[in-house]
This record gives structure tokens, C-alpha cells and sequence, in this order.
């Protein structure tokens, strides 16, 4: 017998051997994947991009979290502009739409209803004016965004609501406008929450 050969053990102690070295590496793993790398990147996130990693929330003047940048909320009371249309009223739970094919009647239906709001809420600009990214649901159901165009066509009503001059609600639009990513990418949107806020803070002066 060569001396150098290793001896057959009996089943049992390969067993316990295996899922010794088992046990060790399943222990190593959750300490590495599941306590060190989460706590690792959550801290560099916390330093690198805090406002991103806190969920990009939104405060009010009294220091009141009133949303998140990324999550659009209904607003139906004619003061404040009005998102995008939602099929599931902005409820974050339930992202989504329902997708309809433009030969879909249900979709004609759908954006007919929003024609005949937008004709009922604002009698002085013709539907024709209107930018078809208001009166059509987004994918998400949750965009909070709408483009400056869309938020433009809204002043009439809020003007005439609020009290607020036409020109100082231009002035709050531009100044909610973002432009392009990195002045190439995307287009220009206004944050519907964030230009709201400023609404309200203007109408109480």
C-alpha cells in the first residue's frame, strides 16, 4: 500500500466533514453578503449621494415631509397644477397603467373623459393648446413630472383662482423647470409637487 495514499474514512465522518465546511462558508456568506457589503454601501450612499439614498424627499416650509421628487401625487383642486393623468390615482403600491393600444376604444374613452375635464376646469384654452402628455396616463401611473408647456397651459385657471399674477406664475414655471441631463438627455420637465409648494406659498402671502 503506498504510504503516501490517504485512508478511506467511514461515511459518517465525510459527512460531518461536508457539512462542516458547509456550515463555515453559509456563516461567511450572510456575514459578508448580508451584514458587511449592505452596511458598507448603504454608508457610502449615505456619504456619496445622502438626499438620493434618503429617497429624494420633498419638505415643506416647516421642515414637513410632504413627498419624494420621484413619486407624483393627485391634485385635483383647480388652484394647484395638475399631474398627468393616472389610472391608478398615484398610488405608489400599484405602479403601472393599463398599457391600451391606440386602436383600444377603451383608450379613445379614457382620453376623451380627460378632454372633457380639461374643457370643464379650463373654459379659456382649447383643448387643441393643450400638450397630449396631459391629457394621456403616463406608464408608471406615478410620473411627477410635467413638461413647461404643460404647466403654461394651466395658468389661466390657477391665475383666475388664486389671485396670482399671470406673470409671477411664469416666473414660479421657469424657475421649476429642469432642463436636459446633462444638457442632452431627456427633456425639460417641471416637478409638479415642487412648483405646487411654491404656489402655496405665494397664495399666502
Amino acid at each position: 500500500m503506498n504510504p503516501g495514499a490517504s485512508v478511506p474514512k467511514e461515511n459518517g465522518e465525510w459527512n460531518g466533514s461536508v457539512l462542516s465546511v458547509a456550515v463555515r462558508i453559509s456563516i461567511l456568506l450572510i456575514v459578508l453578503c448580508g451584514i458587511i457589503y449592505p452596511l458598507v454601501s448603504t454608508g457610502l450612499a449615505q456619504v456619496i449621494f445622502p438626499k438620493q439614498a434618503n429617497g429624494s424627499v420633498i419638505k415643506n416650509e416647516q421642515g414637513e415631509i410632504v413627498g419624494s421628487e420621484l413619486i407624483g401625487q393627485l391634485f385635483a383642486d383647480p388652484k394647484y397644477f395638475h399631474g398627468r393623468v393616472s389610472s391608478i390615482e398615484y398610488k405608489a403600491e400599484a405602479s403601472g397603467s393599463n398599457n391600451y393600444a391606440p386602436s383600444n376604444p377603451e383608450l379613445v374613452k379614457r382620453t376623451q373623459e380627460s378632454m372633457d375635464t380639461w374643457k370643464k376646469e379650463n373654459p379659456d384654452v382649447p383643448v387643441n393648446q393643450v400638450p397630449i402628455s396631459l391629457l394621456t396616463n403616463s406608464a408608471s401611473g406615478l410620473d411627477p413630472h410635467i413638461t413647461p408647456e404643460s404647466a403654461q397651459v394651466q395658468i389661466p385657471r390657477i391665475a383666475k383662482v388664486t389671485g396670482i399674477s399671470t406673470a409671477q406664475l411664469q416666473e414660479l414655471v421657469k424657475k421649476n423647470t429642469d432642463g436636459r441631463d446633462l444638457g442632452i438627455f431627456g427633456e425639460p420637465r417641471v416637478n409638479v409637487l415642487e412648483l405646487n409648494l411654491d404656489v402655496k406659498k405665494l397664495a399666502g402671502k
